[in-house]
């Protein structure tokens, strides 16, 4: 098999770095660089430990798309931290490390991505649908992205990191099923339709009242798919617990808009900067140690940088 395509969830990557290490690592300017040397190390770690071939880190255009709050006005709500302009909440040390990533990132060669209007789930989504060459390997601490999981045309994983590096689960249609107890024939579609049943409060997704994860992976695997599911209910089904069918209609607004929500866009016009080949040596080692000097990244520059020759041992 040929090595993997990696699709990093870069927002979720660096949010979870910055929170591992502590803000003490600053710069000599006193700005916080601990998201950076974690990002940079989480890169490295991948490059090293997976070997793709390609990675494209994968960004937010905009992470709370309009589309999503027209279908549903709750959709991560609670995280606006300016509704004027639709600026999330984030961590004030946190905010001018973003561009420093991005910078290095441009400096070793590494190709990013974006989509106007879409946030970098549906990047990735978009991606690794349309893969038909390399395996792909996404990597998030996000659990709504193991919807993308396939086996054709190329198969599909996700790295799963929300537990630290350490302990990362790689999971593709048969482990997502087993872990669900989903049907394992199209385990990643099935698991949004459960999660779209369960809900996510972190998102602002009410979901189905009464309707927890056990409950909505039967559901799911019962009858094949939402769709199934509703087809079933409206038919008066028996196998539809009458609790179940009532919570349905309660929540039919709520359910007939949250696919759009919940599903990641498959179409999205996707933006590569550049080749997503893992570079050989840096793009501009010169800018690369200006950066790391600058903002005392320190070993974790040098980690990366002797990655890429790893990746291509």
């Amino acid at each position: 098999m040929s090595r993997p395509l990696a699709l990093l969830d870069s927002a979720s990557l660096y949010f979870r770095s910055y929170y591992a290490l502590p803000d003490s690592m600053t710069a000599p300017d006193g700005t916080p660089v601990n998201a950076v040397r974690g990002f940079a190390d989480t890169i490295a770690r991948i490059l090293t430990e997976r070997r793709p071939s390609r990675l494209v880190a994968c960004l937010d255009a905009d992470w709370r798309p309009a589309f999503r709050v027209r279908a549903l006005p709750s959709y991560k709500a609670h995280r606006v931290a300016d509704p004027v302009n639709n600026v999330e909440e984030v961590p004030d040390t946190l905010t001018p490390q973003v561009p420093i990533i991005l910078d290095l990132l441009d400096a070793v060669g590494l190709a990013t991505a974006e989509a106007p209007g879409y946030e970098a789930d549906d990047v990735i989504g978009t991606l690794a649908h349309r893969e038909s060459v390399d395996p792909v390997e996404v990597v998030s601490g996000d659990r709504d992205l193991f919807q993308v999981v396939r086996d054709e045309p190329t198969p599909v994983s996700v790295i799963y990191v929300g537990r630290g590096w350490a302990r990362a689960e790689q999971l593709g249609p048969r482990e997502l099923a087993a872990k669900y107890d989903l049907p394992v024939d199209n385990s990643g579609p099935a698991y949004a339709d459960m999660a779209l049943l369960r809900g996510d409060p972190s998102d602002g997704l009410p979901g189905v009242t009464g309707v927890g994860e056990k409950t909505a992976a039967k559901l799911i695997t019962r009858f094949g798919s939402l769709d199934g599911l509703l087809a079933a209910a409206a038919a008066g089904d028996k196998l539809v617990p009458l609790r179940v069918k009532t919570a349905l209609k309660d929540a039919a607004d709520y359910v007939s808009v949250a696919p759009l929500v919940v599903r990641v866009a498959l179409d999205a016009a996707v933006t590569v900067d550049r080749s997503d080949a893992v570079p050989t040596e840096p793009r501009d080692l010169d800018r690369v140690r200006a950066l790391q000097e600058k903002w005392d990244l320190g070993a974790s520059v040098d980690r990366l940088l002797a990655a890429l020759t790893a990746a291509h041992a």
